[in-house]
């Protein structure tokens, strides 16, 4: 296992209501009897006949043994039984999969071969899974075998192609294309959600185009973003948040006429890329003006902006909360990436991505009293609120990338204490898994930094962290964050791996008896967490070059422009 140099070491100690006492240190301690109560009727069966055994043994041996071997050969004989007992207190197993073969993390094996490979046969299983109980359809249930539609799309696919390009998985990658064009159409009636479907559905066609030129998915992205275009008739410019690709309407959700931030400023990569391909101005123009509204608007706080805008008025609606987590975060990532798409040139991108950062700062980071981890909160109406989501995570990869081009050194510096802070919602937690959502403690006098809630405590295979430990290895060569990478994938198959194929978001990150699963493996698992990590663990800086590629909010590589290069 990767040992923490000291100058890492962070010492985090995490309790709630249901969940035990939590540090850093190797061993993490149960009662004796909450062990017992774990273990299966065979197992304590056993140990309670065996336990009768010795006993019986020992009273009928007790005298002979005292008198030729001094005591010695009954100390080692109830060793033994210590030692026995011991190990069956101490299994963890897991209702999911028995554990999988271990290895060393990248770097204590010098090379990073066995991990690139893990990574590929990690999505030959999930894709297994899809395939048998799945196929065409959105989303695999791989606990029922069975699968859940969104759009009815099949987003898994299309989300997962240019992940196969990038594995080599040439087989899978031709029947997923043979679907594409044979199966694959957008003349249905159907409402799809317009951030989501650009994302992972627009974003993936393109990607998959520009990795192998290949015009079937221009194609098919062009017709699917002439179809999303109704989205932008409103009184603001501001799109609606759904539209029907197959009527061309679209409307705002039934219970507001708002959308959110994060949603209407997060698809701009993809649009501006269609029109650059298609020579067609207008889905870049509609992006656009979106970014041009949101730059003039009122109810920023030192860059950072509200999470909802309404389509009607076009300007921020429940002000005065501020976050960098669901409904906001991609705002920000989105800044730096369209500047670096176009080639460093638009200087309204640039400043409104400086005074965010700025105002991160200013107004949402804090550190944990007892262990000075930084993490960022969120502010309601002048108020700090100590919660962090996963999803923050991609904060550290984001600004090392803004680092690595230009941007100031100490956005670097808060990377890293960033980074050991999504880390630490990992190794924290029983299973190795983060949470959703944590909540730190800024309270003096106590050992715990970090508290997570009932409510709080799934996890759905998330890509966040991986993101951001594949942007830090490629611009430190650190191994740490190899190894980092190589134990979430590792108990990813611990606790999230389904035997018939697939895998699965779990309830409960802290109970590794029973995580708890969920029966659904979400498109961004394959499109995105084993993307990043297979990126993280392969050698070379060529492939997917950060200095030609910039990747879209779904881990979906497109170019930086050829005029800018």
């Amino acid at each position: 296992m990767y040992s923490h140099p000291k100058s890492d070491y962070v010492s985090v100690t995490l309790r709630d209501q249901h969940c035990r006492i939590y540090s850093n240190g190797k061993q993490r301690r149960q009662s004796c009897w909450r062990k017992w109560r774990q273990l299966s009727r065979l197992q304590r069966s056993l140990i309670t006949l065996l336990s009768a055994v010795l006993l019986l043994c020992g009273m009928v041996l007790y005298p002979w043994l005292m008198e030729h071997w001094k005591g010695t050969a009954g100390v080692s004989l109830m060793f033994f039984y210590g030692m026995f007992v011991f190990c069956l207190l101490s299994w963890r197993g897991t209702v999911i999969e028995a554990d999988q073969a271990t290895e060393a993390p990248p770097s204590a094996r010098g090379k990073d071969e066995p991990a690139v490979e893990a990574v590929r046969e990690a999505f030959r299983h999930a894709w297994s899974g899809y395939k048998q109980f799945a196929w065409g359809h959105d989303e695999l249930k791989p606990l029922s075998k069975s699968y859940g539609d969104w759009f009815g799309l099949g987003l898994t696919i299309i989300d997962a192609l240019d992940t196969m390009w990038i594995l080599g998985l040439k087989e899978e990658f031709e029947e997923a294309r043979r679907w594409v064009e044979n199966d694959l159409s957008f003349s249905k009636n159907v409402d799809v959600n317009l951030f989501e479907t650009t994302i992972r559905i627009l974003g993936g066609l393109l990607s998959t185009y520009h990795l192998t030129g290949d015009d079937l998915f221009l194609q098919r992205a062009k017709d699917l973003g002439t179809r999303l275009m109704p989205a932008f008739n409103t009184p603001s410019k501001i799109p609606f948040s759904d539209v029907n690709i197959g009527k061309g309407t679209a409307h705002p959700p039934r219970w507001t006429t708002d959308s959110t931030v994060a949603e209407v400023t997060s698809i701009q990569l993809e649009f501006r890329e269609l029109s650059r391909l298609t020579g067609d101005p207008r889905y870049q123009k509609a992006v656009d003006e979106v970014m041009s509204q949101v730059h003039r608007l009122g109810g920023k706080r030192d860059g950072l902006v509200p999470m909802f805008i309404n389509t009607n008025s076009g300007k921020f609606s429940h002000r005065g909360v501020f976050t960098l987590g669901a409904r906001a975060d991609s705002y920000y990532e989105y800044l730096l990436k369209q500047w670096l798409q176009g080639g460093k040139k638009d200087t309204q991108l640039l400043e409104d991505y400086l005074q965010a950062v700025e105002g991160i700062k200013r107004n949402l980071l804090r550190q944990t009293l007892p262990s000075q981890l930084t993490f960022v909160g969120e502010l309601s109406h002048g108020r700090l609120n100590p919660k962090m989501d996963h999803l923050v995570c991609f904060l550290p990869g984001t600004l090392a990338l803004g680092t690595h081009n230009g941007l100031p050194a100490d956005h670097m510096d808060l990377a890293l204490r960033l980074i050991e802070t999504c880390h630490q919602m990992y190794v924290q937690m029983e299973t190795g898994l983060s949470p959703e959502i944590a909540h730190f403690n800024l309270q003096p006098r106590t050992s715990r930094d970090v508290e997570v809630k009932p409510a709080d405590r799934h996890n759905l295979l998330r890509p966040e962290t991986v993101e951001s430990l594949f942007y830090l290895y490629r611009f430190t060569h650190n191994p740490k964050y190899r190894d980092w990478g190589w134990n979430i994938l590792q108990n990813f198959n611990k606790y999230t791996r389904v035997p018939s194929g697939g895998y699965t978001s779990i309830s409960n990150v802290c109970d590794p008896v029973n995580p708890g699963p969920r029966d659904k493996m979400e498109s961004f698992f394959l499109g995105e967490t084993l993307k990043y990590l297979f990126l993280l663990f392969n050698d070379d800086p060529q492939l997917i070059s950060l200095e030609e590629f910039v990747f879209n909010t779904e881990a979906h590589p497109l170019p930086i422009w050829p005029s800018a290069l």
